[in-house]
């Protein structure tokens, strides 16, 4: 699971609750990660440093503290385009105890001792810097607002609303304009973060680019935690693993098939298509307007094109460009013909506001249109000063 756990919440409220079946934890997360959360990954985040020297990395971790029986993976593959790499590399991170960890990448260079301080821990050969400890989590999302605006969906659904020929509920004007409302608010009033305070712990690294793009300056980024052969949690662009997967399935269903998700690599995610398709027809509906989703096709298999590009679940990082601004920037500048974008280096960074834009390209077809009324954390992250995340705080009662 990650932080976007609410919204596995939400989607059991909205399409599940006419079965009766509650939204257990069981159903919200696996059992593997239920079973340690120190393996569940929060967030993952990938960008390049304003002097576009490094490579930033940062993994948080749900279960707030690190195992000293999990492997803590970013993966990294490179290419000279967007869409094909042809060089892989791996930097694992182990814990011996709370105060000593081992990172190695590639077997290049690697870094061992405590690395809890706020300037971390260099490398022997000084070619990466690694920070692991409590911070606060960058994380924010208006949660009840969410669930607010899918059981207005819901509604509509249990009251007869159709769908059509690819699977999209046609919601009509009221319908919709209700959803986008509900989402900005919390419980009628402005939208707030229900994540304030909220403490993760986070592995933190800022590491030489040559070191880790030896393909071409073109990243892929994923996250991963592994026990020994076993990889039991995965992670890249925000929401799709959590959203997208078994949203009206039974526990039992949806428990099985988001088990192989984590245990799966973006090379063998291809089985998971049909899957994902079925929760971008939902989310397609929610402006009212089917088939206006970015890349939707025309067809029955509208949702083919996105689905297989979200089912690769890979941070993609332009390190030729040193200015990060945007989630999706790199695909919407080669597929979506975005200009302005072909010098941003995407990926996700503390400072995007990641989740509203993913949610109005599956809604609006554009980077706008889904609002959650909430527009930052509480904290001030930085994408500049290691380590990045800011130091944490007191938690927030909920």
């Amino acid at each position: 699971m990650s932080q976007f756990s609410f919204l596995r919440t939400a989607l059991a409220v909205l399409l599940l609750g006419a079965a009766g079946m509650a939204s257990s934890s069981d159903h919200l997360d696996t059992p593997s990660v239920i079973a340690d959360p120190r393996a569940d990954i929060g967030d993952l985040y990938a960008w390049t440093s304003r002097d576009g020297a490094r490579l930033n990395l940062v993994m948080t971790i749900v279960g707030r503290s690190f195992s000293s029986k999990i492997d803590y993976v970013f993966n990294i593959d490179s290419g000279k385009s967007f869409g094909k790499t042809t060089a892989s590399m791996a930097i694992r991170c182990r814990f011996a105890s709370a105060e000593q960890l081992r990172c190695s990448a590639g077997g290049i260079d690697h870094a061992e001792g405590d690395a809890r301080g706020e300037n971390g821990l260099e490398s022997r050969k000084g070619r990466f810097r690694v920070f692991a400890g409590l911070r606060d989590d960058p994380f924010f999302n208006n949660v009840k607002g969410t669930r607010a605006a899918y059981n207005v969906a819901f509604d509509a659904l249990q009251r007869g609303t159709g769908r059509d020929a690819a699977g999209c509920p046609l919601l009509d004007q009221d319908q919709s304009a209700n959803v986008l409302t509900e989402w900005r608010h919390t419980d009628g009033k402005p939208g707030s973060n229900f994540l304030k305070g909220w403490n993760t712990a986070a592995l933190v690294l800022s590491i030489e680019l040559p070191l880790v793009a030896k393909g071409g300056k073109v990243l892929a980024v994923w996250g991963a935690t592994r026990q020994g052969r076993r990889q039991i949690d995965r992670a890249g662009r925000p929401l799709t693993g959590n959203a997208l997967l078994g949203t009206i399935a039974t526990d039992e269903v949806s428990d099985a098939l988001k088990e192989r998700y984590n245990a799966a690599t973006p090379a063998t995610a291809v089985q998971f298509i049909p899957e994902i398709e079925q929760g971008l027809a939902l989310y397609d509906s929610f402006d009212g307007v089917c088939g206006n989703q970015w890349l939707a096709g025309k067809k029955a298999a509208r949702y083919r094109h996105l689905a297989a590009l979200l089912a690769d679940d890979r941070l993609w990082v332009d390190t030729a460009a040193s200015r990060c601004t945007q989630l999706f920037a790199l695909e919407l500048a080669a597929l979506g013909d975005r200009k302005d974008l072909r010098e941003d280096c995407g990926g996700r960074a503390p400072s995007y506001s990641a989740v509203n834009v993913y949610r109005s390209l599956l809604a609006f077809g554009a980077t706008e249109g889904v609002d959650d009324g909430v527009q930052r954390d509480e904290r001030e992250h930085s994408d500049v000063v290691f380590p990045f995340l800011a130091a944490p705080g007191p938690a927030e009662a909920k």
